[in-house]
């Protein structure tokens, strides 16, 4: 099954954008190859500008205490397990403890660093990181994998308390809605919203169908057309019936 994920406004779409440049980090950082690493560093740099807009943080502060306060309406509530709650909601402190605690503005360590932003300023031009325009950093890509790798978090470790919050939001998010079995006739599909807001929708299907879901969506109603590519072809409408689950989120 392959999963495909929609935000239905800018906040979702930052956070999502940040999670999979996340995702990314985390699998070239722990690989060993210079040009591993290069991809690790250049894609801290895109996280900075990604989560460069200065009221992120306070997003993610104001959201975990909203669901915190809406978690703890429900310890009285006798069908819901304490001790599940409990360590959500203790989560929830530690990572706004954590997000609280993280000084200045995102990246601000990185930004500082007058080596790293020669890097950045040199990346952002196609080829512009060769061994003669930063001998310093080709130098720095010689040394062993481990110093690198340490290098890397360190620049990086400032910014974890940002993903921490962002990853259990999209969590929190995500588990708030149930799954529902769909099917597009002839490839199509439409829902009326009737006004009602929704963050995010997840829609699953069957990878083996060949069909590519086309998303459109506002606070009335939301489209799902069906496409398959065949080679390097631009891809088509699909005409057959597709079997889905849809999920709509919100908080």
């Amino acid at each position: 099954m392959i999963v495909y994920e929609y935000p239905f406004n800018e906040r979702i779409r930052t956070l999502l954008r940040l999670e999979d440049l996340y995702e990314k980090f985390k699998f070239f950082v722990h690989q060993e190859h210079p040009m591993q690493h290069h991809v690790a560093l250049a894609t801290i740099f895109d996280m900075l500008e990604v989560a460069g807009r200065a009221d992120l943080k306070s997003d993610l502060l104001q959201e975990l205490e909203r669901q915190r306060q809406t978690l703890l309406s429900y310890r009285m509530n006798p069908n819901v397990q304490a001790e599940t709650l409990d360590a959500i909601l203790a989560e929830l402190d530690g990572v706004s403890s954590a997000l609280v605690a993280a000084q200045g503005k995102t990246g601000q360590n990185v930004r500082e660093n007058e080596w790293l932003m020669s890097i950045r300023g040199r990346t952002i031009i196609p080829g512009g990181a060769c061994e003669f325009d930063l001998p310093s950093y080709y130098a720095w890509q010689q040394r062993p994998a481990e110093q690198r790798f340490n290098d890397i978090i360190t620049w990086f470790t400032p910014l974890a308390p940002l993903f921490d919050a962002l990853g259990l939001v999209l969590r929190l998010l995500r588990d708030s809605g149930g799954p529902v079995k769909m099917i597009a006739v002839a490839g199509s599909y439409q829902q009326m919203l009737q006004g009602k807001v929704y963050q995010m929708l997840r829609l699953t299907l069957d990878e083996s169908q060949g069909a590519i879901p086309e998303i459109s969506a506002n606070k009335y109603m939301l489209w799902v057309r069906f496409t398959s590519q065949g080679g390097d072809l631009k891809p088509k409408p699909l005409e057959d019936d597709v079997p889905f689950e849809l999920t709509l989120c919100n908080f």
